[in-house]
């Protein structure tokens, strides 16, 4: 039974040895990989413990690789055929380890890297390999691994027609955010389609925070539709995420009347201008949870940007608005959510992830009542 675990070595041309990780491996179709998944899982079943093999993870006893402790969890939100088999902990089964591809087990961190060195900045998601990697990094690092204790956000994969990019930074998948392009449904319940491109969520490491990456995605997706008129931030926007846009803002003053906090499918009355609910924030007594946050960011210092992430997970992973009436955790900060200096104290960024919405929000709203700022956003882990 093959339970590799890290890194492949290949042999190129000249004889060197290269060291390749699952998104540099050129993969058969995906119903071939799952097909030898769902063999290898049948093996596992019928295996006498006494035959089982153990995978070994540095700074952990060996695993015991056995039947109870895998399964197979979704790709893709909307297509249940898709899915990868993947191991958890013994002690948290709440925890994934490990992902079975290409016959082997790979570990998280490794699934996440890279030995391509033309594999760097932001770059789209194209293929399956690609598209692993954004699950982990969307589902089990940001939905899972480094999820915030007190969120109570459920997290899902994203949709197989969802737009992303992912930051790759010196060999490794350090960042992410995806769009809901314009005229795309809003729902697989409702005809609605959304009326402007709307950034959805974004999510950057912990390791990777306070370098600017949420700023840098932030502009990307602004020159990336540069002849719209009107851009949107899913709703709600965390204050983490406001701090990021409010630096942004500042730094580009011609996009501050393009950015549109919105509601699905973004109609008029389903937007707020951000820098305008920025503006107005500042005005308002200290009390009020947004201003403080803003405040706190303008006693930083001007210049470096920051990191954002905005998410969302149902069940055992995560992700992002499932219906209307679900909440949407925008997971944006820059650094983990929102940093833009590097001298910022450390926050708990995850967050810009859908949560669900408090009907008083609603209210408030129907009411033509400005809805408070939700207190917490974030995305999967």
């Amino acid at each position: 039974m093959a339970a590799a675990t890290g890194p492949r070595l290949a042999r190129s041309a000249s004889a060197s040895a290269v060291h390749l990780y699952p998104v540099d491996i050129k993969y058969e179709k995906p119903e071939v990989l799952e097909a030898a998944a769902q063999v290898y899982y049948t093996k596992v079943l019928e295996e006498s413990s006494s035959e089982a093999e153990f995978l070994c993870i540095p700074g952990k006893e060996n695993i015991k690789l056995q039947a109870s402790l895998m399964s197979f969890v979704p790709l893709y939100r909307e297509d249940s055929e898709r899915k990868l088999l993947v191991l958890t902990d013994p002690q948290e089964k709440n925890k994934v380890l490990s992902v079975y591809l290409d016959s082997s087990w790979w570990l998280i961190e490794d699934v996440v890297k890279t030995a391509d060195p033309s594999r760097e900045s932001l770059m789209q998601v194209h293929t399956y390999a690609e598209r692993i990697v954004l699950f982990v990094l969307n589902c089990i690092i940001f939905g899972i691994l480094e999820r915030n204790s007190t969120c109570d956000a459920l997290f899902v994969p994203h949709s197989k027609e969802e737009h992303a990019k992912i930051f790759w930074k010196k060999g490794e998948a350090a960042a992410f955010y995806t769009v809901k392009p314009k005229g795309s449904l809003c729902d697989g319940h409702t005809g609605q389609c959304y009326l402007l491109p709307v950034l959805d969520t974004m999510f950057v490491q912990k390791k990777f925070r306070r370098r600017g990456l949420g700023m840098k995605m932030l502009y990307d997706f602004c020159q990336m539709f540069a002849t719209e008129d009107a851009l949107g931030l899913s709703f709600p926007v965390s204050p983490n995420m406001y701090r990021v846009c409010q630096k942004f803002l500042e730094t580009y003053p011609e996009e501050q009347s393009r950015l549109w906090e919105v509601e699905a499918p973004g109609d008029w009355n389903q937007r707020v201008n951000i820098w305008l609910k920025i503006q107005l924030d500042q005005s308002r007594p200290k009390k009020v949870g947004l201003s403080s946050h803003i405040e706190k960011f303008q006693d930083d210092e001007p210049g470096q940007s920051d990191e954002g992430k905005m998410n969302q997970r149902s069940g055992h992973l995560r992700n992002r608005k499932t219906s209307e009436d679900e909440a949407k955790e925008f997971s944006h900060g820059p650094e983990e959510t929102v940093n833009p200096d590097p001298h910022w104290e450390e926050r708990d960024i995850q967050g810009t992830a859908k949560v669900q919405q408090d009907p008083r929000v609603k209210k408030r709203q129907s009411s033509g009542e400005a809805p408070e700022a939700p207190k917490h956003f974030k995305a999967m882990p």
